[in-house]
């Protein structure tokens, strides 16, 4: 049967579109031709009643902000245009900003403006690869209003916590919906860094096994989608610095606190990424020292055997040559009754005296075939990177 190819991993380069063309005007709203379908839903809510239920015109939204203390309006979608204006013109948003959430390609920041805070951050989706999304916040006294690419996020908890009045979400204003957003963004990067660990816990154990041709080449895609994590996270970690830095009248002292917790999980998840990125540099230098060793050994093998045939090659040639053994003076050993197996004799004796004499300098060793798990491949692993596995 014949065996299939390995299937090889397609790195995902990071590109940027820009849909408005070179020097438009700031502000101008373009998006692109594959984008979703725009659809709007609101959960209003005080400490006594929540409201939720989907937008047909966004002016329905209007009462919400006059009897609620907190008016969450999230956007799925970004194919209409004419509604996220709307919205801007509604909330008195910044141009330049609701051009940066149709143009998905922001680093995470946060730009503060007179009346409200512009938060960019990238949500991680969990299905199989690293599909990373645009979440748009913007945060005003009495409201929040997210913009994603398509429907789908990590915000279920926050939505269940708010319908069930759990915790401190109904009883704060929307700079503590804010914190909880970024939070529930974070902590969705921590599975899939721990998916990468156990990953490169199984590549670990290949090394210490039976070489497998493959292994490089996972180390590889590893390695990229480690990087991948990293440039997602680092400009999310700098921008709540900012946001610590810079105190901002939107956010509460009180909030604040639990802000520099979800800092101190940015620089949680940026060491673990940093170990795993050391990790497969070290468990790939361990491979390619495992193939070098072996391609050593077969080397040395190999150029005994020759070593050993090479009188033996002469002795052969030497008494292969057609000289007529009649003759007076032309090998008068070849007419002894026994040359032939004194010469094979001799032959053998030369060949085993050789081995004995190249083991006897240590120049040969037997093969050793490593077992699994028998510990021949040294772990590259330090104490730290066990221990910041789980979080």
């Amino acid at each position: 049967m014949a065996r299939k190819p390995a299937a090889r991993h397609k790195r995902r380069k990071p590109r940027i579109h820009r849909h408005s063309a070179p020097g438009a005007a700031p502000g101008t709203l373009l998006v692109a031709p594959d984008a979703r379908r725009t659809v709007v839903r609101v959960m209003a809510y005080n400490e006594q009643e929540l409201v939720q239920y989907e937008l047909t015109e966004i002016e329905q939204v209007r009462p919400l902000l006059a009897r609620y203390t907190v008016t969450w309006i999230n956007v799925e979608g970004l194919a209409d245009t004419r509604l996220i204006a709307r919205v801007g013109e509604l909330f008195q948003l910044h141009a330049l900003a609701l051009e940066d959430v149709v143009n998905v390609h922001q680093r995470p920041k946060i730009d503060p403006y007179s009346n409200h805070l512009f938060i960019v951050t990238h949500m991680l989706r969990d299905v199989g690869h690293l599909d990373f999304e645009q979440v748009s916040i913007f945060l005003g006294r009495n409201y929040l209003i997210t913009f994603q690419q398509k429907p789908g996020d990590c915000f279920d908890s926050i939505r269940e916590r708010l319908r069930h009045n759990v915790g401190r979400l109904r009883k704060t204003g929307p700079d503590y919906l804010a914190y909880s957003m970024l939070d529930a963004i974070i902590d969705a990067y921590f599975p899939v860094a721990e998916r990468f660990a156990d990953s490169l816990d199984r590549l670990e154990d290949q090394l210490a096994g039976p070489s497998s041709p493959n292994i490089l080449d996972e180390l590889h895609h590893v390695r990229h989608n480690l990087l991948l994590l990293r440039r997602s996270v680092s400009p999310q970690r700098d921008s709540l610095s900012q946001l610590l830095r810079d105190e901002h009248p939107l956010f509460t002292e009180e909030t604040r606190v639990f802000l520099r917790d979800c800092h101190d999980h940015t620089f949680q998840l940026m060491e673990l990424l940093e170990v795993y990125r050391e990790i497969c540099l070290d468990l790939r230098d361990c491979y390619l020292s495992h193939v070098s060793n072996r391609m050593n050994e077969i080397m040395k093998l190999l150029t005994v055997i020759a070593t050993v045939f090479m009188p033996l090659s002469f002795i052969a040639s030497l008494y292969g040559m057609n000289f007529d053994p009649n003759v007076a003076g032309n090998m008068p050993e070849l007419r002894l009754p026994y040359a032939y197996p004194v010469v094979l004799l001799g032959m053998v004796a030369l060949s085993l005296g050789m081995l004995y004499c190249f083991r006897r300098q240590n120049w040969i060793e037997p093969l050793r075939k490593p077992a699994a798990g028998n510990g021949q491949v040294s772990s590259p692993r330090g104490s730290n990177a066990a221990d910041g596995k789980v979080r």
